[in-house]
């Protein structure tokens, strides 16, 4: 019998392969968490910036939240796909699953491209680009040039989960490390040296995101499970609709968290405007600043939990194509556990440190009024963490078994039902503070919900006599 790609998944310690994949996972999630983060700390310390430079960095971001949405759910489809298909030891089907996804991220990451140039404008307004006029004026200036990034920066996210699934989880750290090293070295040259302000710093994010994307090219021609050949690359109708239904969570995910963030950065907009403090001009841009910061702080706790659970894709897809649900339910508890540790450890520092947190986002350059409004939002919003990593590696772990709409409606309930409806409802009763209750309202209950499934799971999992 033919020897199946990548059969060390089935063979060699959980705790091992957990390791091996998630780590260098969560590091490529976490730098590429880390690109909008470091444009804001560079932004928010320059003094011609300040907090309107990360009032108009918090509106562009969700923009580029939609091209990861639209990435991940090509990439980490293709990953839980192909690495069942290698469990199955369906080769035929692996590499034209990746060359489909390779095709399909072009033409995708291009006709976005041309969406965001030509309505520049009404989608700014959408995401609360009109909460001042000099807000509004840097974040047109941002978003022009991220949107000339767009196919690179997608074509990376894209092929780092298909990178993995080849066994070469190191490697797509190596290449989204490199782009953020890029990044990290051209934005002080470009926004504190050059004085090219928020053009300076996107024009040092999408040289990174170009990095990125040309080491992902390299890979592709050197592939190690998987062998590329010119009939791999097409639009392949019934290996779409397989692997895109998979990566429909992370797609979900992801593109809810844009709805949240137009419905936030609206609510803030309308009731900061109704604040005694906030309804001044001078301070008007202060709570989209500071809400920005910290969903941006949960942002890189997010990215651990997701790079947990992402991690687990291969080796969890390769077991179900192994029928080997043994090892498939131990490694679901070891990462629920891990889930709640990381959790825990963020919440910690959320409640300890707000004062320092927020420090590190040009705090010594603003009024009083931003440092106060910030340690009560890094307090209230992110106090319920440790659900909230829980619920991610929940959505994920389902997507992993190939059970793509439990995992979709779950992931659906918390970012759209929960996570859009409070945030519309709560300000109307607590007026800006609702908008800091939004989120763990939605982490609480979606928990409720995630307790049911995650027990159904492990019953579904149980060994057969």
């Amino acid at each position: 019998m033919e020897q199946r790609s990548n059969a060390f998944l089935e063979q060699e310690p959980l705790e091992k392969l957990m390791r091996m994949y998630a780590v260098p996972c969560i590091i490529s999630l976490l730098v590429g968490a880390l690109y909008n983060i470091v444009d804001q700390i560079f932004i928010a310390n320059a003094s011609y910036l300040g907090s309107y430079g990360n009032a108009a960095n918090n509106v562009v971001f969700p923009l580029t939240v939609v091209a990861l949405a639209l990435a991940v759910m090509i990439g980490d489809g293709a990953c839980a796909f192909v690495s069942i298909s290698l469990g199955a030891n369906e080769k035929e089907n692996a590499h034209k699953t990746v060359g489909c996804a390779v095709v399909l991220c072009v033409l995708v990451s291009f006709v976005l491209t041309a969406v965001y140039l030509i309505f520049q404008s009404p989608i700014l307004t959408m995401f609360g680009g009109r909460v001042n006029e000099e807000t509004n004026r840097l974040a047109k200036e941002y978003f022009t040039w991220i949107s000339y990034g767009i196919p690179f920066y997608m074509f990376g996210q894209a092929m780092n989960p298909i990178i993995r699934s080849d066994g070469s989880p190191r490697f797509a750290m190596i290449s989204t490390v490199a782009g953020a090293i890029f990044n990290i070295i051209f934005d002080p040259i470009c926004i504190y040296g050059l004085k090219w302000g928020m053009m300076g710093a996107a024009v040092a994010t999408v040289g990174g995101q170009i990095l990125t994307a040309v080491l992902a090219v390299w890979y592709l021609r050197h592939m190690k499970a998987i062998q590329l050949r010119r009939q791999s690359f097409g639009l392949f109708g019934r290996l779409m609709r397989r692997f895109l239904a998979l990566g429909f969570t992370s797609f979900l995910s992801q593109i809810a968290l844009v709805a949240a963030m137009a419905a936030i950065n609206n609510m803030v907009v309308k009731y900061g405007a109704m604040d005694e403090i906030f309804g001044q001009a001078q301070y008007a841009q202060i709570p989209m600043a500071v809400v920005g910061i910290v969903m941006k702080f949960f942002q890189i706790v997010i990215s651990i939990s997701v790079g947990l659970a992402a991690g687990c894709i291969p080796v969890v897809g390769y077991n179900v194509g192994a029928q080997r649900n043994d090892r498939v339910r131990t490694l679901f508890k070891m990462l629920l556990t891990a889930e709640f540790i990381l959790g825990a450890v963020g919440l910690v520092i959320v409640e300890c440190f707000p004062r320092q947190l927020i420090g590190i986002f040009g705090a010594a350059n603003e009024s009083e009024y931003y440092t106060q409004f910030a340690v009560k939002a890094f307090r209230t919003y992110l106090c319920m963490m440790p659900l909230a990593t829980v619920n991610k590696g929940t959505f994920i772990y389902l997507q992993s078994l190939g059970k793509a709409l439990a995992s979709s409606m779950l992931s659906f309930i918390r970012e759209v039902v929960f996570g859009v409806g409070f945030a519309l409802i709560l300000p109307v009763f607590f007026a800006l503070n609702g908008v800091l209750y939004s989120m763990p309202v939605s982490d609480l209950l979606t928990f409720l919900i995630a307790v049911i499934m995650i027990w159904r799971i492990m019953q579904s999992l149980k060994e057969t006599t």
